[in-house]
C-alpha cells in the first residue's frame, strides 16, 4: 500500500499496518464522523488482504441481516450454508470458515457495526462471544471494525464494561481534513487548481469531509457546484442532512430540534435555554447534549470562573450551519440559489461565523504562528452581560470567541474577522476591544499580560488604530 494514495491519514495508516502485523491477536475499531473516509481508509489499507468483508444495513431486520452475513460467507467460501437462526449461529458459521483456510493470520472487515446491532437480536452478545473465544493458537485474528454512529462505538464497543471491556486493540478516531489536507485534496486529487481563499469556501460549507468535497467538479465554478450539490429537487446533497441524524441518533428528531435552535444562536447557549427551547430536559436532554459532542457536532466552553450551569453549548458543524441556514429553507426550486445570493448581507454574515468556526478547528496553527505550540495552554471562550458594579459603574458586558490561557503568564484574546480585503479597525471598534479587555481583566482577576491577537483573512489594514493589535495570523497561516 502506497501512503500517497492517502491526504493526512499517515499516522492512521501506521496504526492499522502495525496491528496487523503483530504477533497477537487484535481488534481495531475506527470511528469518526460519517462520510470521512473511516471504510476507504481500512479497505486501502488492508483491502488486498481481506478474508471476510461485511457492511451492516441501516434500519434493517436481524434476520435479513443474517441472511446477508451467511450469503457473504458462502461467497468468500464458495459454498452453500444455512441461514443462522441467531447471531451465535452466524459468527460461529464465520469462525469455521476462517479456521478452513488454514491460515496463520486471517483478516476481517465489519463496516457499519452499530447498524447490525438492531433491538433484541443480540448482537452484541455473539459479537462478544466470537471475539473472546477466538483460539489465537489457531491463527491470528485481525479483526477491523468501524461506524458512523460515534456514540455505539463508544458506548458499546470501546467503552463496553462488559463482554468486551478492554478487548479493543486500539481505537481510532479520524477527523476531517484540516485546511492543509482539504487543499492537498482539492488540488492534488481532484486537480481543482483552488487558491487559499476558495479552498477556505469550501471547508466553511462542507467541513473537510472527503465525500462531499469529492463530489465537486473541477470544470464548473465554485458557486455552480454549490448549487448543483444542494439547489434543485434532485440535487445529491439536499436531503443528506436528514439521513444523516437519521443514520447516527435514536430519536434523531430530537437531536434535530437542539441542532436548529442552536443555528439561530451562534454564540450558543446555556442547557437551560435549549431545555426551554427544545421541551427537553434531563437525562435525554443530557444524553443528546453528550452525542452531539462527542460526534462533533457541537462544541462545549465555559469560562473558568463559572460554575457547570455557566456551560455554553455552541453549533460548530460546517455542513449542518449551512444546510440550516441557506439549505432547509430555500424551496428547492432555484437551482442558481447560491449564485444569485453570493455577495449579499446575509451571505457574509454567515461567512464571518464560519470563518470562526475554521479558526476553533486550527487552534493547533494558530498556537504554531504565536510561537506557543510548546507552551502549555488552557483554550476557552468568554462572554460577560451588562451589568453595574459596585462603585456605580456601568459596564456594556461582552464577548471574546477565543482565549488562550497560557502558562507563561500570558494571555492571548483573539479576535476572529472573515474579509475580502486587509480588515480595517475603526475608532469604534478599537474603543469596544479596550472596553472589553479592561471589562475581561476586572472580571478574571488576572495578573496576565493581555494581549490582543486578530486572526484574519488578509491580515488587518495599518491606521491609526491598528496598533491596538499585538499579534497577527493570518488564513495562510492556519494551512500550516
Amino acid at each position: 500500500m502506497n501512503k500517497k494514495d492517502f491526504i493526512g491519514r499517515e499516522q492512521e495508516v501506521d496504526i492499522i499496518e502495525k496491528y496487523y502485523n503483530s504477533s497477537k491477536s487484535e481488534m481495531v475499531a475506527v470511528y469518526g464522523r460519517r462520510r470521512v473516509g473511516k471504510t476507504y481508509l481500512i479497505k486501502k489499507t488492508m483491502g488486498k488482504k481481506f478474508d471476510f468483508e461485511f457492511v451492516g444495513s441501516h434500519k434493517t431486520p436481524a434476520k435479513v441481516q443474517r441472511e446477508q452475513f451467511q450469503n457473504e460467507i458462502d461467497k468468500w467460501s464458495h459454498s452453500t450454508g444455512k441461514i443462522p437462526k441467531d447471531w451465535f449461529v452466524a459468527f460461529s458459521n464465520l469462525k469455521d470458515y476462517l479456521l478452513s483456510l488454514n491460515k496463520k493470520r486471517v483478516v476481517v472487515f465489519l463496516d457499519e457495526l452499530p447498524w447490525m446491532d438492531t433491538v433484541n437480536s443480540n448482537f452484541l452478545s455473539a459479537f462478544s462471544y466470537f471475539w473472546n473465544t477466538w483460539d489465537s493458537a489457531k491463527a491470528l485474528l485481525k479483526l477491523y471494525v468501524c461506524g458512523s454512529a460515534t456514540t455505539w462505538m463508544v458506548d458499546k464497543l470501546i467503552g463496553d464494561q462488559g463482554g468486551l471491556y478492554g478487548r479493543v486493540s486500539r481505537p481510532v478516531y479520524l477527523a476531517p481534513f484540516t485546511l492543509a489536507e482539504t487543499e492537498q485534496y482539492l488540488n492534488k486529487i481532484k486537480k481543482m487548481h483552488y487558491n487559499k481563499a476558495q479552498v477556505l469556501d469550501a471547508y466553511m460549507i462542507f467541513g473537510g469531509i472527503p465525500f462531499y468535497l469529492d463530489m465537486l467538479d473541477n470544470e464548473l465554478p465554485f458557486t455552480v457546484n454549490v448549487d448543483r450539490l444542494f439547489y434543485g429537487s434532485d440535487a445529491p446533497l439536499r436531503k443528506e442532512y436528514d439521513f444523516l441524524f437519521r443514520s447516527l441518533f435514536k430519536k434523531s428528531v430530537s437531536y434535530q430540534k437542539v441542532v436548529t435552535l442552536l443555528s439561530k444562536k451562534l454564540s450558543g447557549l446555556t442547557r437551560e435555554e435549549i431545555s426551554a427551547g427544545c421541551k427537553l430536559e434531563g437525562g435525554d436532554l443530557t444524553t443528546i447534549l453528550n452525542n452531539l459532542n462527542s460526534c462533533d457536532f457541537i462544541r462545549v466552553y465555559y469560562c473558568p470562573n463559572k460554575k457547570e450551569k455557566g456551560k455554553i453549548y455552541q453549533l460548530t458543524d460546517m455542513f449542518t450551519l449551512f444546510h440550516l441556514r441557506f439549505v432547509k429553507r430555500s424551496n428547492g426550486q432555484d437551482k442558481n440559489y447560491w449564485t444569485n445570493i453570493a455577495g449579499t448581507g446575509e451571505v457574509n454574515a454567515w461567512a464571518g461565523y464560519a470563518f470562526e468556526q475554521v479558526c476553533l478547528h486550527h487552534i493547533d496553527q494558530i498556537k504554531m504562528k504565536l510561537g506557543i505550540s510548546g507552551i502549555l495552554s488552557n483554550v476557552y471562550a468568554w462572554s460577560e452581560k451588562a451589568f453595574v458594579d459596585s462603585d456605580g459603574t456601568k459596564w456594556k458586558g461582552g464577548q471574546i470567541d477565543l482565549i488562550i490561557d497560557r502558562s507563561d503568564k500570558v494571555m492571548n484574546l483573539c479576535e476572529m474577522k472573515f474579509a475580502q480585503d486587509e480588515y480595517t479597525i475603526t475608532g469604534k471598534y478599537s474603543d469596544t476591544i479596550r472596553e472589553r479587555t479592561s471589562l475581561f481583566k476586572k472580571q478574571m482577576n488576572t495578573k496576565k499580560a493581555l494581549r490582543c491577537t486578530f486572526v484574519t483573512t488578509y491580515g488587518v489594514k495599518e491606521n491609526s488604530y491598528s496598533d491596538i493589535v499585538d499579534n497577527q495570523v493570518l488564513l495562510e497561516d492556519l494551512f500550516r
